[in-house]
């Protein structure tokens, strides 16, 4: 068993962004397990919250870029490709500006930082997803291939640029922690001199220099710098491609075969990988999964005494229905003021209940983890008789409408067979 990891203490950095040009301050602090990777945009008036997720992915040239709402993160891979290599899962990192900074155009900076920090783990475990069959993309003559692999993540890239100076490069490698410090993390970006000038125009490279950026001559040599690596392009294109698969969210086990893809392709693949991933799931939990203790249902909602209102789900038809009970006893809290001497059930924590057992429903789907379902409405609520000590709430939930940040269920609760409160429910996918 592998477990979740994130950092011990907060570390800051700051640089200027290869592309924007503009100066940003960043700030790694710790994470809860099951939280995932974050971003926050300190700078703007909402601070807003991007999550790294395939639901976050913003379509920028030459640079994965990441949005939500009104807040966008740019230039993203060479930090999940860090802690992709390293094996973090849960950081929030705090920015103060429209991108990330470059450092010299490779992951080591974040390398090390990420290790100043002190990697430690937690007590939630990994998320790791091997591929059972192959997945493929492809566009014109760029392709993308996932194959089973037992022994975990390798990569084989071929890179075929377009120009002579570069050339044709190769690598096949197996990643593991020490791999990729060594010999995939410090192989930095790197642009043709025949591009600069296009790239400008375009409002990108205005923070490229010849310290972070390998500008390739016509001639094949490297302008004013020096090759780490006499294959350091494809290496570098394969940190990128580590990068993009850490929005997987899983650790992942495969042998990536690529030719010439970029960021575009890589996104595609990650896609179709999720979708993969969700469909396995689906099959999984219809075939084992039919019902969850408190251990598991803490595990998906964040409330906790006095206000956790499910005792046990008892039923689980995949992510459509739900049923769920909660034993009534005469030592809940709200027992001493409602009413004193004639104990009854505040209608308003059964609506709470049930919508609690909506929030297990929805929130069990994997591209739910790390969300919280908040309360948006209650429609057509009745109250059909009152439930009293002694009384067992059996919990009735059914999804009608789910989309990607919001859900709607159908809910009832029933005493001996009789119901005895009925509504609609909205809610709202938040991140946590």
């Amino acid at each position: 068993m592998e477990y979740q990891k994130t950092i011990k203490n907060e570390v800051e950095y700051e640089g200027v962004g290869l592309h924007s040009g503009e100066k940003a301050r960043v700030r790694f602090m710790p994470a809860d397990a099951d939280a995932g990777v974050t971003f926050v945009r300190v700078d703007l008036p909402e601070k807003p919250r991007i999550p790294v997720n395939a639901n976050s992915i913003s379509y920028r040239m030459r640079r994965t870029s990441l949005r939500r709402d009104n807040g966008e993160v740019n230039t993203v891979e060479h930090l999940m490709a860090a802690l992709s290599g390293l094996g973090v899962d849960n950081l929030t990192v705090e920015i103060d500006g429209p991108e990330l900074p470059g450092g010299d155009g490779s992951a080591l900076i974040y390398v090390q930082l990420l290790k100043q920090a002190e990697i430690v783990a937690q007590q939630s475990q990994k998320k790791v997803y091997e591929v059972k069959s192959p997945i493929a993309v492809a566009e014109d003559d760029v392709t993308l291939i996932a194959l089973p692999n037992e022994s975990g993540l390798s990569i084989s890239y071929t890179l075929d640029y377009h120009s002579a100076a570069v050339g044709s490069q190769f690598l096949s490698i197996h990643i593991n922690e020490d791999v990729f410090e060594r010999e995939i993390a410090p192989a930095r970006t790197f642009c043709l001199s025949s591009e600069v000038e296009e790239l400008q125009k375009q409002g990108l490279g205005k923070g490229a220099n010849y310290d972070n950026t390998l500008v390739v001559g016509e001639d094949g040599g490297v302008i004013n710098n020096t090759l780490r690596f006499p294959d350091e392009f494809v290496r570098h294109k394969v940190l990128d491609l580590i990068g993009d698969l850490f929005i997987l969210n899983a650790k992942l086990q495969a042998h990536i075969v690529a030719n010439k893809s970029g960021h575009p392709m890589n996104m595609k693949l990650v896609k179709k990988i999720l979708e993969e991933m969700r469909r396995q799931e689906a099959e999984q939990t219809s075939r084992n999964e039919t019902s969850l203790g408190i251990r598991e249902i803490q595990k998906i909602l964040p409330h906790r005494y006095p206000f956790l209102l499910i005792d046990r789900v008892i039923e689980l038809d995949g992510y459509r229905r739900a049923v769920g009970i909660k034993n009534v006893t005469y030592n809940e809290a709200f027992f001493q003021g409602h009413f004193p001497g004639q104990p009854i059930m505040p209608g308003v924590l059964i609506f709470e209940a049930l919508s609690q057992l909506a929030g297990v429903l929805l929130l069990r789907k994997m591209e739910n983890v790390g969300k919280t379902a908040v309360l948006l409405s209650i429609d057509k609520a009745r109250i059909r008789k009152t439930v009293v000590p002694g009384d067992q709430l059996v919990l009735e939930a059914v999804a009608t409408k789910v989309k990607s940040r919001t859900g709607q269920v159908s809910a009832r609760a029933k005493v001996d067979g009789k119901v005895v409160a009925e509504a609609q429910i909205r809610c709202m996918l938040v991140d946590t």
